[in-house]
This record gives C-alpha cells, sequence and structure tokens, in this order.
C-alpha cells in the first residue's frame, strides 16, 4: 500500500475515532439532561394534581375527571391515586401518547436505553394524609428530541469529516509530490535519463531527500558525460586530422572499406582526390603557420562544398596536401557539376586572400559501390589523379571501370523499376540474425533488410537501389512499403524484429502520420519491433525526442545503427531511452588486430555500461574479433559470422 494511502487511511480513522467520541459524549449528555427533564415533569404533574385534588379527594366522579385531564394533556406512562388507609387505587390512567411525528427506530431505543421516571404527591383531608398521587412521565418525547438531534449532530460531523478527508487528501497529494517525482526520476535513469527537480519542497524531512536524490542524478550524469569525453578525445586522436579537424587517412580507409564491403547498408557514389602541389615549397617561402592556415581554409571550403550532398559525406585529410571526398548517392553528372564548384572555389581562395600562393590542386574522380575491392578502388583513384596532373586544359579527370551506361538511361530504368516495385509491393524481406555475444544459440532480434526483384528474376541488394530512391524522393514510400510487410509478417511467429527507418520519413508529416497510424493499429506487437535511425540521419533533438515519446507511448522502442562517427551527442541520447546502440562496424573491423579500435570501443562500452544501455556490433566477420568483443562486455553481435541475410524460414 502505498504512503499516500496509509497516511490518508490514518487520517480518516482519526476523523472517526475523533468524531464517534464526541458524538457519543454529546448523546449521552443529551440524555442524562432528557432524564432530568422527564423527572422534573412528573414530579410537578404529580404535585400539581395533589393540590387540585385535596379539596374533591372524597368525590371519586372529580378525581377521575381530574386525573383524566392531566393524563391526556401530557406524555405520560400512568397516573395512579392510591388510598393510603388501604392502599387501594382509587382512580389508574395508563397508555402509550400519541406517537405521530415521532418515528423513532428500535434499535435506538434499546441504544439509548432511556427508561420512565415518576414522581408523587400527598393529597391531604384537612390535616390528615388521605392519599398519594403516583406520576411516570413516558419518555417518546424525549427519544424523538434525542433521534433529531443525533441526525443532526451525525449529518454535521460526516460534512465536516469529508471536507476533512478531502482536504487532507489535497493537502497529502501536494505534500508527497515530490516523492512521485523521485519515482519519476528513478524510472528516468533506466531509461537512461538525468531529471532534477527543479523547485525543492518546503518540508524539511522532504527537503533533504529530494536534495540527496538530485545530488545522486548530478553525479551520474556527471560520470557519464565524463565518459563521453573520454570516448570522444580517443576517437580524435585515433581518427581525426589534428591541423584541419578532418578525418584522417585511417579512418578515411575504415569508412571507404565498409561502404564495399556491405552491400546491404552502403551506397554507391563517387570518391574524389584532391592533391596541393608543392606543398613543401610553399612551407620554405611562406612559413609554416601560413601553411597551416592554407591547408584550414581548403578543408574548411570542402567541407562546405559537400555540405548539402546529404548524408553519408566524408571529408578526409590523408597526408600533407592531399584531401580526399566520399559522397555516396553522386552519379557522373552531379560529379562533374560538383568538381567544377571545388575548382571555382579552390580559385577563389587566391583572389579573396585566403592564401597568398595557392600551389597548382588537381582532382581525379571515379565511382564506387558494394562489392568493389578497396586497392583496386584506389589505384584506379591514383591513375585518375594522374590524368588530371597530365592535362591542360582542366584541372580533374574522372575513370570509370568498364564502359558506364548512360546516366539518363540508367535514371529511367530505375525509374520504371522501383516504381513497379513499390506500387505492387514487389520487395523481398530478408532477416539476418543477432545474437547474443556470449551465446551464439540465443537470437536477440532479427534485422530486416530489402532485396528488389529485377526483370532477370535477380535480387538487387538495397545498396544498389537506395541512392536512386533517395534521388528519386521515395524514401518515405520505401519505409511505409517495408513497415507494412514487416507488421503483415510478424502475425505468424513470436520473433523480435529490427526495421530500418529514414531520415526522409521524419521530414515528410503526412509519411510520418501514416507510419503511426500504421503502428497504432498493430500497438499488441511493440514489444516485439524495434525501430532503427542511423546516426547520420538524426533530426533536431527536440524532434528526436518527440518520436520516441510517442513511439513509447504506442509500446514500440527506438534505436540507432551505424553508431561512432558521432560519439559526442550520446550525451543527448542518454535521455531518450533507446532500446540499444549498433557499433558502425567500420569500427569492429580486425579489431583484434588494432589497439586503438579497442581502446575506443572500451570506452564507448563504458560509457554506454554506465546507463545501462546496451552495445551491439555490427558487421563481425572473424573468430577474434567476436573475442575481443566478448571481452569488453558487448552485448550483442551481428554479421556474416553468425549468418547471412536470408528469407524467413
Amino acid at each position: 500500500m502505498s504512503l499516500f494511502k496509509q497516511l490518508l487511511i490514518a487520517i480518516c480513522l482519526f476523523l472517526v475515532v475523533a468524531f464517534s467520541g464526541s458524538f457519543t459524549v454529546g448523546l449521552e449528555s443529551s440524555r442524562e439532561q432528557y432524564v432530568n427533564q422527564l423527572r422534573s415533569h412528573a414530579q410537578d404533574a404529580a404535585t400539581a394534581l395533589g393540590l387540585s385534588l385535596t379539596p374533591h379527594i372524597d368525590d371519586p366522579a372529580m378525581v377521575e375527571l381530574m386525573v383524566s385531564s392531566i393524563f391526556d394533556s401530557g406524555y405520560y406512562e400512568s397516573i395512579r391515586v392510591i388510598d393510603l388507609a388501604s392502599g387501594q387505587v382509587l382512580v389508574e390512567r395508563t397508555g402509550v401518547p400519541d406517537a405521530a411525528g415521532a418515528q423513532v427506530p428500535q434499535w435506538f431505543v434499546s441504544l439509548i436505553g432511556l427508561q420512565s421516571v415518576g414522581g408523587d404527591a400527598i393529597v391531604s383531608r384537612g390535616w390528615q394524609q388521605a392519599a398519594r398521587v403516583e406520576v411516570k412521565s413516558h419518555p417518546l418525547f424525549a427519544l424523538a428530541r434525542l433521534w433529531q438531534s443525533a441526525l443532526g449532530s451525525l449529518g454535521w460531523l460526516l460534512a465536516c469529516g469529508l471536507v476533512s478527508a478531502g482536504l487532507g487528501a489535497f493537502l497529502l497529494r501536494r505534500q508527497l509530490r515530490p516523492l512521485d517525482y523521485m519515482v519519476e526520476q528513478s524510472h528516468a535513469i533506466a531509461r537512461r535519463e538525468f531529471l532534477s527537480l527543479p523547485e525543492l519542497p518546503r518540508t524539511p524531512e522532504l527537503r533533504r531527500v529530494v536534495q540527496a536524490m538530485n545530488q545522486m542524478v548530478e553525479k551520474l550524469k556527471a560520470l557519464f558525460q565524463e565518459q563521453a569525453e573520454r570516448s570522444e578525445r580517443l576517437r580524435d586522436e585515433a581518427y581525426k586530422d589534428s591541423l584541419t579537424g578532418l578525418a584522417n587517412r585511417r579512418y578515411f580507409e575504415m569508412q571507404l572499406q565498409a561502404r564495399l564491403s556491405a552491400e546491404d547498408h552502403a551506397s554507391a557514389g563517387y570518391l574524389f582526390l584532391l592533391r596541393l602541389h608543392d606543398l613543401a615549397g610553399l612551407n620554405q617561402r611562406l612559413g609554416g603557420q601560413r601553411t597551416d592556415q592554407l591547408l584550414v581554409a581548403v578543408a574548411e571550403l570542402l567541407r562546405q562544398v559537400v555540405a548539402g550532398q546529404g548524408a553519408g559525406q566524408l571529408v578526409a585529410r590523408s597526408r600533407g596536401g592531399d584531401f580526399a571526398l566520399l559522397i555516396p548517392g553522386l552519379v557522373a553528372e552531379e560529379a562533374e557539376l560538383l568538381a567544377q564548384r571545388l575548382d571555382a572555389g579552390l580559385a577563389n581562395l587566391v583572389t579573396t586572400g585566403a592564401a597568398d600562393a595557392l600551389p597548382v590542386a588537381h582532382m581525379g574522380l571515379v565511382p564506387f559501390s558494394p562489392g568493389e575491392a578497396l586497392a583496386d578502388l584506389l589505384r584506379l583513384a591514383d591513375e585518375a589523379l594522374a590524368k588530371a596532373e597530365s592535362q591542360a586544359e582542366r584541372t580533374w579527370a574522372s575513370l570509370t571501370q568498364g564502359d558506364a551506361p548512360s546516366v539518363g538511361d540508367e535514371r529511367h530504368a530505375w525509374h520504371q523499376l522501383l516504381d513497379r516495385a513499390l506500387g505492387q509491393r514487389q520487395l523481398q524481406l530478408y532477416f539476418q540474425p543477432v545474437v547474443d555475444s556470449r551465446d551464439r544459440s540465443r537470437v536477440l532480434h532479427y534485422k530486416v533488410l530489402s532485396r528488389l526483384r529485377d526483370e532477370r528474376g535477380e535480387n538487387i541488394p538495397a545498396g544498389r537501389f537506395l541512392p536512386w530512391l533517395q534521388r528519386f524522393g521515395w524514401m518515405a514510400r520505401l519505409d511505409l512499403l517495408m513497415l507494412e510487410l514487416v507488421l503483415q509478417q510478424m502475425a505468424g511467429h513470436g520473433e523480435t524484429l529490427a526495421l530500418n527507418l529514414s531520415g526522409a520519413l521524419l521530414r515528410e508529416p503526412r509519411a510520418l502520420e501514416k507510419a503511426f497510424e500504421l503502428l497504432r493499429k498493430h500497438s499488441q506487437l511493440g514489444p516485439r519491433l524495434v525501430l532503427e535511425l542511423e546516426e547520420d540521419q538524426l533530426p533536431e533533438q527536440a524532434v528526436l525526442e518527440q518520436l520516441t515519446r510517442r513511439l513509447r507511448d504506442l509500446g514500440f522502442s527506438l534505436s540507432l545503427q551505424h553508431f561512432g562517427g558521432r560519439f559526442s551527442m550520446i550525451g543527448n541520447l542518454a535521455r531518450l531511452g533507446l532500446a540499444y546502440l549498433k557499433v558502425d562496424g567500420s569500427y569492429i573491423r580486425a579489431i583484434d588486430l588494432e589497439a586503438d579500435k579497442r581502446l575506443f570501443i572500451e570506452a564507448m562500452q563504458r560509457a554506454a555500461h554506465s546507463i545501462d544501455l546496451p552495445l551491439i556490433a555490427e558487421r563481425v566477420e572473424t573468430e577474434g574479433e567476436l573475442l575481443v568483443l566478448q571481452g569488453m562486455g558487448i552485448r550483442g553481435v551481428q554479421g556474416q559470422l553468425f549468418g547471412a541475410p536470408a528469407p524467413w524460414r
């Protein structure tokens, strides 16, 4: 039983005892008063009748007449006139007075126990005592008055009791409100949220408890923030160029390798290699500080140019004056336009005075797609850069593997294929198990992937058609169709699934409301369906918090996949109550051989463990990687080592 109910019951019991005692004392006092009044009433009647009978004591008719008149005029039980000499009763009247308007319950009569009381007087004959008059008053009148008084007192006491109980309940709830908030604080901590009560209660005892709770929450928040900052520092030291703030060569190759080997998650696009020549000579002419300013200016230019190219783009400085750009989703025409913008931007650095003597810059452009070999792609990019350096008409060159199809023809073919597939629900669901890192037989959930069947009956992985869906603006259509198919498929089994949603769905209010309507109709499946968002497609914090609240109200949970590139945001994610975080596979690949990756993932695991947030490693491919992850305490693992994506069996 809650403290509020216990205190309220105690107050009610106290009121019942207090009011019962007051009612009993008042009733007993009234009873004694009425007994005295009945005794006085009987004695007065006996005295008056005795005096009236003195002149007529020898006239029986007159005696009887006078007794009858007295008896009929009041509330009497009996009146008797007794001859003192013989002891005989001369006149006697008995009966019950008229009880009209005095309906008193028998239980009340028995409870009160009010008995008849009497009085007597002597009738004289001259100087001799002739007779004795005995009068008994009937308690009916007193009982009626006591009953009415008891009802009035009981009604008043009940009204006071109800008002007091209501007021007590209101004041108790108000005083105990900080306890309810502390309960919410504990639940929020379980959801990886840190809440503090801003207004302290006035009650000293509750104030101390709330202050202690707030202090504990702030301490947990500080510890978590410290772990997050430490992890971010480790990541920056390992994967960020200290001068420009761009990704370094190591991080660039990690991400490129991850995109080439992930057919279900990565998209095709273009790789740019940019080289500033004679950087050593410029360093001698201008000095190291001016040269560093030049490199920083070039880095900022690259950031600005690729900022509007969508999610997943990466800018890196590999070494010296060499920069690399990885932009998914580009086709040949768009890549050439971007190269022209970069060329114009580099030329503008000279005219605006950002660099006094900008060296010659050349760019090599090559397309990439999942499944290619990293070494072959980098060799082709170097050839494109060498070609750009050898030509005089322009500073950039593009090469492709074999004969590339016309962009216009390819766009038309993909448009027809995807429009038909979405309209006719021709997507096929594939599932990949996510298992417990310490028990491979225990499946945590199944990751839902999509395949597109072409005219030849081959299944096309998502990495090939997702860029075209993004270009056509159909990602929200894909999300709604996948959500419908998954919800239908879940009706046939009891397993837990995880489905990825794109950021485009969150930016389209109509499509988002349709998705919520689907989830509302299937809210009974909430505990078995986890919705995932990609790290680089997250909306603003306020929008993300509103999304998680709405999903939580419907019984569904949210998580993030491909996490690691923006680890500094984990402080904000702590308030969302996520189901888990999936660590990007680029940080997992060869983790058993690379110490810097182990340090980063260990720091991430400590930060996540401090808020009870499970981590799942993506794309675990070797036993060595699994052993390292088991030692770190990673909750789940996903990859080809535990099962390739396949249709539901």
